[in-house]
């Protein structure tokens, strides 16, 4: 019997176990055996769009890329293995976490979904983290219903239930209104000891309603919160459908609890363990530290979240990392075009990438900054692309690449600095995301960013779809009283390769200069929103 043969096997006995993450750029569906070993993959590409003021994507969209990256899973089955794919062991969505997705209790969608990109929440935020004592980041859903009930939004009366878009698209597959705690602590503060929101907190939001003359109830507008592990319903007839329209996926499935891209990515480099810790670098760039104990205080550069298993989690996010390198690069596609070269796009990506090393440490006097929209962790609300130099700068290709690669990582390092000064100390950091595709290169730039070695593990490249994928299998497979963390240390990552980079001390000192040059040119950045 061929391998092949084998696998067909287990892939018609549901043996098997599927992930679907939303990111910002991709759809991507990834299926897995009970090794938790990749069968087969399926993607949809997709951007958001500005408008009325509100990064967004159509829930159109959302449902024919889910359609569109399960086909592709689907075909790629079939073709490998020469067998349908008409079920699975178990399943789970997981999307870019926060934002706004409201609901009447007719399940009528009353405002456009509002991303985590948008930066129009801040009177909220501050209004809400003040009366919490608790940091209240504006991408997240409570900031958006608030600034809502602020600004008598004629819908914020109609509303009957609020979720992130993992919880939305869990609720179209399934039928239960519910999320995983890791999502959920992007929606509103938890209580980790109780895996529940924060009582004290609720009944003080609940307060807020009544004063404003609303007539519901936020306890019961919030989706039911469930940890690792929980059934969160079976796919339904009508969820079959949305996912397949072929017909081909049968209904019955068991879902585990929806989740945010942050906890699938802490599944994914295995770190949801205290003293643990990863940073995902895409579109955006955010680092999550798993705490033996809570800060001093809280700061509005840090995030309080938690793993997908309800353990409290620091989190550093920037909401810009790599889509201005992204265009850059395409800039210098379009020069090769020009020229006449043929290349591939992985082969430009590399290039660039690996150019980069070839650069001074400090950048060469080169300053660029990478905000395609606001920074709340640097106190601006819009951005804008910058590269400037002084006239003495060295000018070359690998001083600017060096400059665009070191600027995606600044922003997070400036929020890491706190960190270190609350003493969270760290036994690991793995990276994963875009950012760590041309090997070594981005890990060494980002070891330098945050004066630790970075981790790369071989499962890096399938990122968050993957990690949902675990956590499916978790649900089906876990022995009773197992952890989250166990069944990942113990079962996924027993014997996994990884690659960790050292950056140099000559590397970090490099770092250190261009972040003190960073911070007095933000000025600049804040200048150039103001004047253009």
């Amino acid at each position: 019997m061929t391998q092949e043969t084998t696998i067909a096997a287990k892939i018609q006995g549901g043996e098997t176990y599927l992930g679907i993450e939303f990111g910002s750029t991709r759809i991507k569906a990834v299926l897995i055996d009970g090794n938790h070993a990749v069968l087969a993959s399926g993607g949809h590409n997709w951007e958001n769009r500005l408008e009325g003021g509100f990064w967004t994507y159509s829930m159109e969209d959302v449902f024919a890329g889910l359609q569109d990256a399960y086909a592709k899973l689907a075909a790629n089955v079939q073709k490998q293995y020469g067998t349908p794919l008409t079920r699975v062991g178990a399943m789970g969505i997981s999307a870019m976490m926060h934002g706004y997705l409201a609901f009447d209790e007719k399940d009528n969608l009353l405002a456009p979904f509002r991303t985590w990109r948008n930066t129009t929440t801040g009177q909220a935020a501050d209004a809400l983290s003040h009366r919490f004592g608790f940091n209240i980041p504006q991408r997240w859903s409570i900031a958006h219903l608030y600034q809502a009930m602020l600004n008598r939004e004629k819908h914020v009366d109609s509303v009957a239930f609020l979720t992130t878009l993992s919880g939305y698209i869990h609720y179209r597959l399934t039928g239960e209104k519910v999320i995983g705690i890791g999502d959920g602590s992007g929606m509103f503060p938890i209580d980790s000891t109780k895996l529940a929101y924060d009582g004290a907190m609720l009944k003080s939001f609940q307060q807020l309603v009544e004063e404003q003359g609303y007539g519901w109830n936020i306890s019961s507008v919030l989706p039911k919160l469930l940890s690792a592990g929980a059934a969160a319903g079976s796919l339904t007839p009508e969820g079959a459908k949305l996912i397949d329209p072929s017909g081909n996926l049968t209904a019955g499935i068991p879902f585990c609890p929806p989740e945010g891209d942050a906890g699938t990515g802490m599944v994914a480099t295995n770190a949801v363990r205290q003293r643990t810790g990863n940073v995902s670098a895409g579109t955006s760039v955010f680092a999550m530290l798993v705490l033996e104990k809570a800060l001093s205080r809280y700061y509005t550069e840090v995030d309080m979240v938690t793993t997908p298993a309800g353990d409290p989690v620091a989190m550093v996010h920037c909401n810009n990392c790599t889509s201005d390198i992204d265009a850059w690069i395409r800039l210098f596609g379009e020069a090769a075009t020009a020229l006449g070269a043929e290349y591939d796009e992985r082969t430009l990506y590399q290039t660039m990438y690996k150019k980069a090393l070839e650069g001074a440490p400090d950048c060469g006097g080169i300053m660029t900054f990478n905000y395609l929209s606001g920074e709340p962790v640097t106190n601006l609300d819009e951005g804008r692309p910058l590269l400037f130099r002084k006239p003495d700068a060295s000018f070359t290709l690998a001083n600017v690449m060096r400059a665009h690669l070191t600027s995606a990582c600044a922003s997070l390092r400036i929020g890491m600095d706190i960190l270190a000064a609350e003493h969270v100390e760290l036994d690991a950091m793995t990276g994963h995301g875009g950012f760590f595709k041309a090997e070594g290169i981005g890990q060494k730039i980002m070891s330098a960013a945050l004066g630790t070695p970075v981790t790369v593990m071989e499962t890096a490249g399938e990122g968050g779809p993957w990690g949902m994928a675990v956590l499916a299998a978790f649900l089906q497979k876990r022995s009773a009283g197992e952890t989250l963390s166990n069944y990942l240390t113990d079962r996924v990552f027993r014997g996994a390769k990884s690659v960790t980079v050292f950056a140099t001390e000559a590397e970090t000192n490099g770092f250190a200069a261009f972040m003190n040059a960073y911070k007095k040119s933000l000025a600049v950045e804040r200048a150039a929103v103001e004047a253009y």
